[in-house]
């Protein structure tokens, strides 16, 4: 139970405990209840700020966003290229440290304006490698998908860093599909290296947008 049971509650004030508590009960067992009881008061305490759990969602979403901004240094000198790459590595690293972050953040609407400077900054560089504009908007969206995407299915086989999923031992797997050798020696590409794999998909995205708009490295 949180030991500042003094400090006044507000939006920040919960999202941040959700965020704590996210880590013990993953996103399927956060209920408003549970942090209420986290924060030592009563469940409708909690609705003259969130009027549902997507409501406080959408604000944990924002702050992990906030987080991540302020871990993810980016160049003013970067490429397009090197852009893409920072951003969505920063984005991925931040979603790693939640557990079920990546379906947190996943179809949230942030609650603030903090995300904008950083969309703006980005959006004038892809322009100005020579992207319309919503070539721009298309490539951006594209490799931001992929990488939530790919922590969601990371996640379900790591919740967290250290953890792994009953049933997705490699070796019972590959003797399961022993009739399917490709299929079976697939296993270990498909469950295990998870930094391999994001930066082989990563850079396949990039190098897509790169061949679909002409653009140079």
């Amino acid at each position: 139970m949180s030991t500042d049971k003094r400090a006044p509650l507000d939006r920040e004030r919960v999202a941040d405990t959700a965020l704590r508590l996210l880590n013990e009960v993953g996103l399927d067992g956060l209920t408003l209840r549970a942090i209420a009881k986290e924060l030592d008061v009563k469940a409708p305490a909690l609705y003259w700020h969130f009027k549902d759990k997507q409501a406080l969602l959408d604000e944990m979403a924002t702050q992990m966003y906030r987080r991540m901004l302020a871990h993810t240094a980016l160049d003013a000198s970067d490429t397009w290229r090197e852009r893409l790459l920072a951003v969505n590595r920063g984005l991925r690293s931040a979603l790693l440290g939640y557990r079920d972050g990546a379906r947190v953040f996943s179809g949230s609407r942030f609650t603030s304006t903090d995300h904008a400077p950083a969309l703006e900054a980005n959006l004038r560089l892809l322009t100005g490698a020579g992207l319309g504009f919503t070539e721009a908007v298309d490539a951006g969206r594209t490799v931001n998908a992929y990488t939530i995407g790919f922590v969601i299915e990371e996640q379900g086989v790591r919740p967290l860093p250290g953890e792994r999923r009953e049933g997705f031992d490699i070796e019972d797997r590959a003797r399961r599909m022993a009739g399917f050798p490709l299929a079976a020696e697939a296993g270990r590409l498909l469950f295990d290296d998870y930094d391999r794999q994001f930066e082989e998909g990563l850079a396949l995205v990039v190098a897509g947008i790169a061949a679909r708009y002409g653009l140079a490295p």
